[in-house]
């Protein structure tokens, strides 16, 4: 049965989300600057500076947020000792997290940025580090992204996070993506928010209208048969994080202002990374969102002018207007996919030797019916689409060879997962 006319006006029940405040997010960045360095291995008992005092307001802020919305947030701090080359003597990675339990509370989406920062010395755990785009821009965005959204109920539960030591080796991802595996999440998606806060970058280059968004293709979960599977059924560009990129890319079309999403197809910026790897490693969808153009000068920089040059990572460098516009990004994508139902685990295709193609996909809780994509194969950005209420339909005349194929799960309210890429149906 096709079910469009009737998902299409239950899609208008959500009311839109209020827009970000660039004095919130000023507000927040501020505060994290004025913990002097947020370096890792800095001091943990100063009440005023250091690690130790940035991780305990950023908990107070997540227990502020629970307050105002009668308790719908919890705050959970959870901790590992790591020891590296950026640790050698090893120290205690703690994050912070802020927990909006959904209907199910085991499919989770997950959204974060780390507190940490640092200066040119990546060991220089004293001097002022105020790492106010790298990365307070990113817990601004989360904290202001719960405010929009923690008086809401969602089906999925949302997590919150401020990460610790993204600097010294993404340890504290490291420690959420091994808690999310221990607790048996299913995770629909983790979006990293990482230096999203300025709109000029190196040489004064002004780049205030997009922000990049960077997703693998082929899972770095899938072992070499699973990779060569893929390649076979054309589905490089499709893995489940670039399905991620795609719709964070059609969220931002539909969000007045014009914001741009530049879909930046490899997992990060060239030979760098960031907290979604750990994400990665183990198969959950995930991104990195990042300015459109960088400023090394005010990266992993001590505070000092050269030769007329102004280095480090301070707050004046920064365009508020700018991270909202990313902040209602991010909130549009939680929003959404936290409201939708799982996405399907997998869509088989069967076409062989045919002009038409049969798609199946097991039933997925909770889904009141199900969106069929395609494209032409030479082609990117899915082009059509049919809603129905079963598990399997027909396309005819749409042969395989030349068609690729998604399917999503729909929600009562007319939320869409992910969408899934149709493969090879297994052979009986």
């Amino acid at each position: 049965m096709i079910i469009a006319p009737l998902l299409a006006a239950a899609a208008v029940a959500a009311a839109p989300l209020p827009s970000p405040s660039p004095a919130r997010l000023k507000a927040s960045v501020s505060a994290l600057v004025g913990f002097g360095t947020r370096h890792t291995l800095s001091t943990t008992t100063d009440p005023k500076r250091g690690i130790g005092a940035a991780r305990n307001w950023a908990a107070q802020q997540f227990e502020a947020i629970g307050r105002d919305c009668g308790g719908c947030i919890k705050v959970e701090r959870i901790s590992r000792r790591f020891t590296g080359p950026r640790a050698p003597d090893g120290v205690i990675v703690e994050d912070v997290l802020g927990i909006q339990p959904g209907r199910d509370p085991n499919r989770v989406v997950i959204i974060g940025g780390h507190i940490d920062s640092r200066v040119t010395d990546v060991m220089d755990a004293t001097s002022d580090a105020p790492g106010a785009n790298d990365d307070a821009s990113g817990v601004a965005l989360v904290l202001e992204t719960a405010r929009l959204l923690s008086k809401r109920k969602f089906d999925a539960t949302i997590v919150y996070v401020a990460f610790s030591a993204e600097e010294q080796g993404l340890w504290g991802a490291e420690l959420l993506a091994d808690t999310a595996a221990t607790r048996g999440w299913q995770v629909s998606a983790m979006l990293n928010n990482d230096i999203v806060g300025n709109s000029i970058g190196q040489s004064g280059v002004r780049d205030a209208n997009r922000v990049r968004v960077f997703s693998e293709g082929i899972r770095a979960s899938e072992d070499l048969p699973q990779q060569q599977r893929r390649r076979g059924e054309g589905g490089e560009d499709d893995g489940p994080s670039r399905a991620l990129a795609k719709t964070i890319d059609g969220i931002a079309d539909a969000i007045p202002g014009g914001f741009d999403v530049v879909i930046d197809r490899r997992p990060d910026r060239f030979g760098r990374g960031g907290d979604h790897e750990p994400f990665l490693k183990r198969g959950y969808p995930a991104v990195r969102f990042s300015v459109g153009a960088e400023n090394w000068d005010a990266q992993h920089q001590d505070l000092r002018t050269e030769k007329g040059i102004v280095y480090g990572d301070t707050i004046d460098r920064m365009d508020f207007a700018y991270l909202a516009k990313v902040t209602a990004i991010n909130a549009a994508t939680v929003a959404r996919l936290a409201a939708a139902p799982a996405a399907p685990a997998s869509v088989g295709l069967v076409g062989d030797l045919s002009r038409d193609t049969q798609v199946s996909w097991a039933p997925v809780p909770g889904a009141v019916g199900y969106r069929i994509r395609w494209r032409a194969n030479d082609t990117a950005a899915w082009a059509k689409s049919k809603d129905v209420t079963g598990t399997n339909a027909t396309m005819p005349q749409l042969p395989v060879d030349d068609t690729f194929f998604a399917v999503s799960s729909l929600g009562a309210d007319g939320s869409e997962s992910l969408p899934t890429f149709g493969g090879r149906a297994p052979r009986r």
